[in-house]
């Protein structure tokens, strides 16, 4: 992109303020970057390049002013961390989930029911809900709680007016701007690239190091480790699988089935006190999870269940549950450890379904939670054995 077209891109964005400016002048820095390299990158490469440039256009909401990256944020494993629920663009309304870590993504498999465990796998969002990556990419373009569009002629015209048209041009074809919906299936296509892409999937974790024989764990983290995988006592494997696949593909920390935690409604969330167009059953409302999926049948029997998370990078994307009721990884433990036990934890959101097998009475000492909070630590990407090792 030549550099005039550039200083006419920050012009046009002055009256969105400093920051706008900034973002604009990134955007078109970056979009000028890819063109100019497109003769030496791949095809999938620069559908990365346009995918981040596209996750992180603040322009691409309605009102403008907030993108994907606004409630996954690259510094805290693409997470939003410290909201409990995330504000929409539109700042007075807000989702009704919290919204997790979009990391290892790529490894999501396709919704499915396993007959042998006779549970649900898989799918995209907390419920399963979308069937593929780009499908999940296209929901909150247009949820009126989060980017807010009301339609896709809307979404091209303001692709018309990005920097980076030419790169999503030169991707998608000259005349892609023709057609709305293929617009946003360009759009969404870039994005899961991106996703798809090494940014998202590091396995630079402490314990992949281990797991590569490159470093010991200390003697707690391998005390949290023994218990993490033991049947008779902590028993997280048994959904959060730790050991090497096969193969010798490193773990992803889930199995992508759902389960009910028993876990008590949040009643910090904002979202309750918005209109009855949004939430009718007001202070009421109980999530239902699975059982919410329109592609689930008997959902009687998924009410209250979401899927299980990676626990990779879980260190940085607190508060956790679905509805981010707790705010320390260490209450997260304690809550599996005495749910059963302990009034202090409160009646269940969703009375059905609760999983009665593998927590709430586990036994475990304070000691035993610190271990096991010790090696959820090393799952955190970026480890460095010199950085670790300075007094």
């Amino acid at each position: 992109m030549p550099l005039i077209m550039i200083i006419i891109n920050i012009i046009h964005a002055t009256h969105y303020g400093p920051y706008m400016i900034y973002q604009r002048l990134l955007v078109a820095l970056l979009c000028a970057q890819a063109i100019a390299l497109s003769a030496q990158t791949t095809t999938i490469d620069q559908r990365i390049v346009l995918g981040k440039l596209l996750f992180n256009d603040r322009q691409l909401s309605e009102p403008a002013g907030q993108s994907c990256a606004s409630c996954h944020r690259a510094d805290v494993g693409h997470s939003d961390r410290g909201e409990t629920v995330s504000p929409g663009a539109d700042n007075t309304l807000f989702g009704n989930r919290n919204a997790p870590s979009i990391h290892y993504i790529k490894f999501n498999p396709a919704l499915s029911w396993n007959q042998q465990d006779e549970t649900w796998i898989g799918g995209f969002f907390l419920d399963g809900r979308a069937l593929s990556l780009e499908e999940q990419t296209r929901g909150p373009l247009f949820n009126p709680l989060e980017m807010g569009n009301s339609s896709t002629v809307q979404l091209r015209n303001k692709i018309a007016e990005a920097s980076y048209l030419p790169l999503f041009k030169q991707l998608y074809g000259e005349n892609i701007l023709s057609d709305s919906d293929a617009v946003v299936d360009a759009i969404a296509d870039a994005i899961s690239a991106y996703e798809r892409g090494p940014e998202f999937a590091l396995f630079s974790s402490k314990y992949d190091a281990y797991l590569r024989n490159e470093v010991a764990l200390s003697p707690q983290e391998a005390e949290g480790l023994t218990l993490f995988e033991a049947e008779d006592k902590g028993n997280c494997a048994a959904c959060h699988p730790s050991a090497l696949g096969e193969t010798g593909e490193l773990p992803l920390f889930t199995d992508y089935s759902y389960d009910n935690l028993g876990a008590a409604r949040n009643k910090k969330l904002p979202f309750l006190a918005m209109t009855a167009a949004y939430n009718p059953a007001g202070s009421d409302y109980r999530d239902l999870g699975l059982a919410l999926n329109p592609h689930i049948p008997k959902a009687e029997q998924q009410k209250g269940k979401f899927k299980v998370p990676t626990l990779r990078n879980l260190t940085l994307t607190a508060p956790y549950l679905h509805n981010g009721l707790f705010e320390e990884l260490r209450e997260v433990v304690e809550f599996y450890n005495t749910r059963d036990v302990d009034d202090k934890w409160l009646t269940a959101e969703v009375a059905e379904n609760v999983n009665k097998d593998e927590l709430g009475d586990l036994g475990l000492t304070a000691a035993e939670i610190d271990a096991l909070v010790a090696f959820l630590e090393t799952l955190t990407d970026g480890y460095s054995p010199l950085v670790a090792s300075r007094p």
